[in-house]
């Protein structure tokens, strides 16, 4: 059987997605030949940089996993993963419920193969959901009828926006879409955020992801530093360490701890809405 015969309907094999190519950085299956190309051509680069892009796809994993169960002990029991990818090990659902039992989550993609793994993994599961959404619209998706369904959004939750906001190339335009998030959420809400770290990446290097990302469905791929990723946490209390690189986020991180920003790959974070 060839990609093309395997591929769900409407789906083209020869195009990367950015979920199917995330996969393959974690040691998945789902993905084709095209993905898996434009993978090692991202890990190629990343040795140039000094890092190693399957390292800092499992790193961003497991921080989502320690962000979770650091809510879900919190008594925050209500999760939206907005760009949730394909389903793997320790999903937020199942992590979610081992420390916070109860816990409800939405998954939401635009990826047609994301949803058809995640709905058929969750058909039985009343408590869980993934909708179709746009990333750019957190509005349609918080007021989708399914989900105001499954969660009480006039109760605490969180909105996951892990590894997902580099795919938004304008400034302004990620900027807006977090800004309404952070508006949507209530007091005791939080966000979860990744971020991808330009570091001393030169003007050649970004280009160059740039151009692998381009002929991916998500059209490109941002450049941003510090002080950009952290005033997505504007008006948040940051926990733990505040905003420092994925694998270095723990819940009892210090702040002022010495931390390897220029060769993390990715910067992570969790803020908690005031009052």
């Amino acid at each position: 059987m060839t990609e093309a015969d395997r591929a769900p309907a409407g789906i083209n094999p020869n195009v990367p997605s950015v979920a199917r190519m995330y996969d393959y950085y974690l040691g998945g299956r789902d993905n084709f030949a095209a993905d898996r190309e434009a993978a090692e051509k991202m890990i190629e680069l990343g040795r140039r940089l000094g890092n190693d892009a399957r390292e800092i796809a499992l790193a961003n994993r497991a921080f989502l996993g320690r962000a979770v169960r650091l809510l879900a002990e919190a008594g925050v029991r209500q999760f939206v993963d907005i760009g949730a990818g394909l389903p793997t090990q320790d999903n937020v659902h199942q992590v979610a419920r081992r420390h916070g039992p109860g816990s409800r989550v939405v998954y939401v993609d635009n990826d047609p193969i994301v949803l058809t793994h995640a709905r058929a993994l969750l058909a039985r599961d009343p408590d869980v959901l993934a909708v179709e959404g746009d990333l750019k619209d957190p509005d349609a998706i918080l007021d989708d009828p399914r989900v105001r369904d499954l969660l009480d959004l006039s109760q605490p939750y969180a909105v996951l926006m892990v590894a997902v906001l580099h795919f938004v190339p304008d400034d302004a335009e990620a900027a807006r879409i977090v800004g309404r998030v952070r508006e949507r959420l209530g007091p005791g809400g939080h966000l979860v955020l990744s971020h991808l770290y330009a570091g001393d990446a030169t003007d050649e290097d970004v280009q160059a992801g740039r151009q692998v990302y381009a002929n991916t469905p998500s059209g490109g791929l941002a450049r941003r530093g510090y002080e950009q990723i952290a005033a997505f946490f504007d008006g948040l209390d940051l926990i733990g360490p505040g905003l420092v690189p994925v694998a270095d986020w723990t819940p009892d991180g210090d702040p002022a701890g010495a931390y390897d920003y220029v060769r993390s790959g990715i910067l992570a974070g969790v803020g908690r809405v005031r009052g």
